[in-house]
């Protein structure tokens, strides 16, 4: 048998909807049929060359998903056919010290989908590890928006929440408006601190304020951002975040920050940018923090649900397009553009 998915042979080249094979389900593993899954830049990266865990071509990219549960492995014995699931773009394996400790998403042996493995731009796609992995799908919540919580919406969570140390009325700074920046702007803005965004399109600004920001800096036409930071705050910002990933938002993220404030790095650092020069005497001389952060673990999925459920946070209002498989390609081409506002979805089944 056989199904449709979005492949590419050679890393920067042609990407193209193809028939390939049914995935295999491993024991510990299941086939998901993909109601949802996110375009995302990571996969834009993958696509690149950027990610060293992509080893084999031909290769399916997508790591963002939901959908129902096709079939399960015979170790598999906390899910079923028929079961609505997401689930973490790290699938920790359970077992080694980090997923023991509660932090599978920085798991020894983990799988990802899109990276690891065959990926998500698919009808069905096979994953590792699901009883550890898996996570059930309140009935009020849809594919597209749940498939929207699978990297950025998850990643933000934990970078904000758990790495960032948030606190109620915290001034954040979030520097970049893409899909995880915008997120991080909604749920900084759930937990009850002010959430700063800045960009250099007016679009993804205007969705930040939808989104709950209390402030909006337009970095075309502000030559200091980090002085644009202080004055609005005071001392500077208590967390900042840099959601996209270079040398310039990663050092303007540091030097917005207050005494002994707290960065997290986001964004991926690839390519040319990968290793930054940073502003290290102010992080000295100010006692700043700064850590990364990558995914959230699927124990702790279900505070963030929580959120979306009870209508704190507000994750529809970040999915702003649904295509359809045919059009993945030149979508995710597209990504190095930087055009798209949100998160854009793929419904295979649509």
């Amino acid at each position: 048998m056989a199904m449709q998915a979005v492949v590419f042979d050679e890393f920067r080249g042609p990407i193209r909807v193809d028939e390939v094979a049914e995935p295999e389900c491993a024991p510990d593993g299941a086939v998901i049929e993909v109601h949802a899954t996110g375009l995302c830049r990571s996969d834009w990266h993958g696509w690149q060359g950027h990610d060293a865990d992509i080893r084999v071509l031909p290769h399916v990219p997508g790591h963002e998903l939901a959908g129902i549960v096709a079939e399960v492995g015979r170790d598999v014995t906390c899910w079923k056919p028929g079961d609505r699931v997401t689930m973490p773009f790290v699938a920790g394996c359970g077992t080694c010290p980090e997923c023991t400790t509660g932090n599978a998403q920085v798991c020894d042996q983990q799988f990802q989908p899109g990276f690891t493995g065959w990926g998500s731009y698919a009808e069905r796609v096979a994953i590792r590890y699901a009883d550890f992995n898996l996570v059930r799908l309140p009935e009020s919540l849809d594919f597209a928006t749940a498939a929207s919580l699978g990297c950025r919406m998850a990643t933000a969570y934990r970078a904000v929440a758990a790495q960032g140390q948030l606190r109620p009325g915290d001034w954040v700074a979030v520097h970049g408006c893409g899909g995880v920046g915008l997120a991080a702007v909604a749920i900084a803005a759930a937990l009850g601190a002010r959430p700063i965004a800045i960009d250099i399109r007016q679009q993804p600004l205007e969705l930040a304020q939808q989104l709950g920001a209390a402030e909006v800096l337009d970095a075309s036409h502000i030559d200091d951002i980090p002085a644009a930071v202080r004055q609005l705050t005071g001392r500077g910002a208590d967390l900042s975040l840099d959601a996209l990933g270079s040398r310039t938002t990663a050092t303007n993220s540091i030097l917005s920050l207050r005494k002994r404030g707290r960065h997290v790095q986001v964004g991926l650092l690839a390519g040319d940018q990968s290793n930054p020069p940073l502003p290290m005497g102010p992080v000295i001389a100010h006692e700043l923090e700064i850590v990364g952060s990558h995914g959230l673990a699927a124990r702790d999925y279900p505070r963030l649900l929580d959120l979306v459920v009870r209508g704190r946070l507000e994750a529809a209002k970040l999915v702003t397009r649904s295509i359809l498989l045919s059009e993945a390609p030149a979508a995710l081409a597209a990504m190095d553009h930087f055009d798209e506002v949100g998160v854009a979805v793929i419904e295979p089944k649509r």
